[in-house]
């Protein structure tokens, strides 16, 4: 089966990762990749040369990103990325698309592939993320799917309400967790080394991207958070917000923080390791990332999750809501920060699985015959009895 997988930003090829590597060990699949968005971006690291440091060949490089975070921006890379995804399937058809999440660059690649009959393979379907642009893509891509590959069960619920035939969807668990299994953490010395600062008294790791349903309140959004941190003598390790509206107005901000304050450092990629081994050390993480829902209670994390970005998703105790203002963040941060919460924490379990998805993924795959009953898709009654997902 030659399969193409679109990976768009560093975010999501970690969450790949293993899942590539299990399918390029694997003579059943053949392995192409489509790489688009931030990977090609000197501004965003140009992490396509991680991948191809990882051993991926890279295939194809669709060009999409426009040098601007408005709207219209946004909007014109989209269209961008449905051309430059048609062109590149015209050249190289795979027979099944593999897209991961919610992001404007996997809905273009989703898009492309509709007139080519080509048969979709979607992960992380049925979530919420009710403060972003992201939910109305990623059910979108939904419904341009044709196998779901899900973290939990009540997202696999979801997407039978949402009218998808119950065979379609596979529980498999969080992909990005499988890297738990094979990812060698580094110490907090060989931390301070690469990062070039002391990591004494645990830092805050902190990833903030844009809100998208609210950018026009972006930069007082940050301008909060930011003035919350200022009230703590942690060190923090602060990573680069997507390219999504707004994201350079942040990005900004958080330069000019960092430049008053040595005990801070603004990273533009930290790599799977890094971003791991910052996670096993940290004091806690502040922001409105997915990974604070998804990878931290694997790490026993307190995570401080601001606003409405991830408002919708399932999550662990680990997690502290508030809402923007500065002193909800300041009041977060102290809670995740005394020893009688973190205690709490001890033994939970992340509801997100244990780090087994690629197999589950793959598995399904071989089963799996490419025919007109894969590509026609039939709405699903919610009225009628809903089996347990695959």
């Amino acid at each position: 089966m030659l399969v193409g997988a679109v990976t768009g930003a560093r975010s999501d090829y970690g969450i790949y990762r293993p899942l590539l590597q299990a399918m390029s060990d694997d003579s059943f699949f053949g392995l192409r990749l489509f790489v688009t968005g931030m990977h090609l971006s000197q501004e965003f690291g140009h992490t396509v040369d991680t991948i191809v440091t990882d051993g991926f060949r890279v295939d194809e490089r669709v060009e999409m990103l426009l040098s601007s975070d408005t709207p219209e921006g946004i909007a014109k890379s989209m269209g961008l990325g449905t051309i430059g995804f048609a062109q590149a399937y015209a050249r190289c058809r795979p027979d099944l698309l593999m897209v991961l999440g919610d992001r404007f660059e996997m809905h273009a690649a989703a898009l492309a592939a509709l007139p080519f009959k080509i048969p979709v393979a979607h992960i992380h379907g049925g979530e919420l993320t009710e403060g972003a642009i992201d939910d109305a893509l990623r059910h979108s891509i939904t419904k341009m799917s044709h196998l779901h590959f899900v973290a939990t069960e009540e997202y696999g619920r979801r997407l039978v309400q949402m009218g998808e035939e119950p065979w379609r969807v596979t529980v498999c668990g969080a992909p990005s967790l499988d890297n738990l299994r094979s990812v060698k953490l580094l110490s907090r010395n060989e931390l301070e080394v690469k990062l070039g600062m002391s990591l004494e008294g645990a830092p805050l790791l902190v990833t903030y991207h844009p809100v998208t349903l609210e950018y026009e309140r972006t930069e007082w959004q940050v301008g909060e958070l930011l003035a919350a941190l200022q009230q703590f003598d942690f060190p923090i390790v602060f990573t680069l917000p997507n390219a999504d509206t707004h994201g350079r107005v942040i990005a900004q901000k958080i330069r000019e923080f960092v430049n008053d304050r040595p005990t801070a450092r603004f990273i533009n990629s930290l790599g799977i390791q890094m971003y791991f081994s910052l996670m096993a050390c940290a004091l806690a993480m502040v922001g409105n990332s997915s990974s604070g829902i998804v990878e931290a209670p694997s790490f026993v994390l307190p995570v401080v999750n601001i606003g409405t970005r991830q408002r919708g998703r399932v999550r662990g105790p680990n997690v502290i809501d508030v809402g923007y203002a500065r002193e909800e963040i300041i009041e977060g941060i102290k809670k995740a920060a005394r020893e009688e919460f973190r205690t709490s924490l001890k033994g939970i379990l992340n509801l997100y699985g244990s780090g087994n998805a690629a197999g589950i993924v793959m598995a399904r795959l071989k089963e799996v015959t490419l025919n007109e009953r894969l590509v026609v898709k039939k709405f699903w009654e919610a009225s009628k009895s809903v089996e347990k997902c695959c």
